[in-house]
């Protein structure tokens, strides 16, 4: 069910992060669902039960997941599939915005980039 990349730069707890918002865009799990607890998706994933329980508070100081001591760790309604889309899709322009600016894209280039697609989505040479 979750994905995850060691090879990749991205840190686990955020790949973690990243594949719940997908899997509820894609309403594989729905609001209220309950989350596989930390220990038993450690040992799925083979990584440090730190690591996911790092990702379940991060959901959850965002408000995406509640925990209820003894019970569980369940989604909210907050990643319906409108705001999951939006979430990710943030997340991928905050990643593209700190390329181009590692590349010399100066800060003005890419406000003129956002105004035009907003304008109407003219070309953006």
């Amino acid at each position: 069910m979750f994905q995850i990349d060691f090879a990749s730069r991205v840190p686990i707890y955020e790949q973690l992060c990243t594949n719940i918002i997908k899997l509820a865009s894609a309403g594989v799990i729905k609001s209220g669902d309950k989350l596989p607890p930390v220990r038993i998706l450690a040992t799925q994933l083979g990584v440090n039960p730190n690591t996911v329980a790092k990702a379940y508070r991060e959901l959850e100081s965002d408000g995406y997941i509640f925990s209820t001591v003894g019970r569980g760790s369940f989604l909210t309604d907050k990643l319906s599939e409108n705001s999951a889309q939006k979430v990710l899709a943030i997340d991928e322009f905050k990643i593209a915005a700190s390329k181009a600016h590692i590349f010399g894209v100066s800060k003005n280039d890419l406000i003129e980039i956002v105004e035009k697609t907003f304008r109407g989505g003219q070309s953006i040479d």
